[in-house]
């Protein structure tokens, strides 16, 4: 029998993404309400509580809200927004961490998908702090380059537009005010005791991420830049995560490599006193919707590859 399910906000370019990558699937059905009812407090309130699944593509208080609404037990969630990724009742929707996020997700009926650019710092960051390699006190700074895409409709019309802004044609940095909603994750998950400098860069294309830490030898316990290299192979060889060697392009990298796709490239630059972290995938792939329907692929039990682009 088919699972139902609903794309809460579905317009937006994450909701979008997974209604486009659900659509050729013959395990799932999704419902929608008209375009006069998509606002309805009553209609979203029925549709909420009669399906299997709910993906919630809204902003923050929205998706507080939807969840709020739903009454039925046996509906699983799975949200796309900032709201619920650091609630400890909620699964973390990042299963190539381990074991235990994988089972939570599994188990859970409340599932947050990560944040865009926090999925890249978490991956990164997460296996050394567990490993020991990083102390937890360390202070990290992260750059992170993303596609326009990112921004959602808004940001979109700018760069489409063909009269937009000249300062739209050079890439721009965000977030300076050090209050980025994606670092309280990014905190909480890798179990840092302080949160990063942030840098977010968002640039001139469609979609795709790279995430890139710098870190010194005199920050981390370990014997050489091979040991972190083997504990990215060990933990990300999958087709969604693996862990590459010289993956750059002539000694560059780009930041829309994985654009479109469902994948996360992990890769090590630099020797054994100046490293460089760097995760490359879709700020609207592994960064969002991909995500999204990797947990529901989870849940489902089937390939968590299931009509993803990886």
């Amino acid at each position: 029998m088919k699972k139902k399910i609903f794309i809460d906000g579905k317009a937006g370019t994450t909701g979008l993404r997974i209604e486009q990558r659900l659509g050729s699937r013959d395990d799932v059905e999704i419902l929608s309400l008209p375009e006069e009812l998509r606002k309805d407090t009553e209609a979203r309130r029925k549709m909420l509580n009669s399906v299997d699944f709910v993906f919630l593509c809204l902003p923050d208080q929205a998706a507080i809200e939807a969840v709020s609404m739903i009454e039925n037990e046996d509906v699983v969630v799975i949200d796309a927004s900032t709201a619920h990724r650091t609630n400890p009742e909620w699964a973390y929707g990042f299963a190539e961490l381990g074991e235990e996020f994988e089972n939570k997700i599994i188990n859970s009926k409340r599932i947050a998908v990560p944040g865009c650019h926090a999925s890249g710092f978490i991956a990164l960051i997460y296996p050394l702090v567990k490993a020991g390699i990083l102390p937890k006190d360390t202070l990290i700074t992260a750059h992170s380059l993303t596609g326009y895409s990112g921004g959602g409709k808004g940001m979109i019309a700018d760069y489409e537009n063909d009269l937009r802004d000249v300062l739209l044609d050079a890439p721009r940095q965000y977030g300076i005010a050090q209050k980025h909603k994606h670092i309280p994750e990014m905190v909480k998950i890798t179990g840092l005791e302080n949160a990063p400098v942030f840098c977010p860069i968002v640039g001139d294309f469609y979609s795709g991420m790279e995430v890139t830490i710098p870190l010194f030898k005199k920050q981390l316990n370990y014997g050489g830049i091979d040991e972190i290299k083997e504990i990215y192979k060990n933990l990300y060889n999958t087709p969604i995560i693996s862990y590459n060697d010289a993956n750059d392009e002539a000694g560059f990298l780009s930041a829309n490599k994985l654009g479109c796709k469902d994948s996360m490239s992990i890769e090590v630059y630099g020797n054994d006193d100046r490293i460089i972290l760097v995760a490359r995938y879709d700020n609207l792939g592994k960064g969002a919707s991909g995500a999204a329907v990797e947990c529901l692929n989870i849940k489902l039990g089937c390939e968590k590859t299931k009509t993803l682009e990886v």
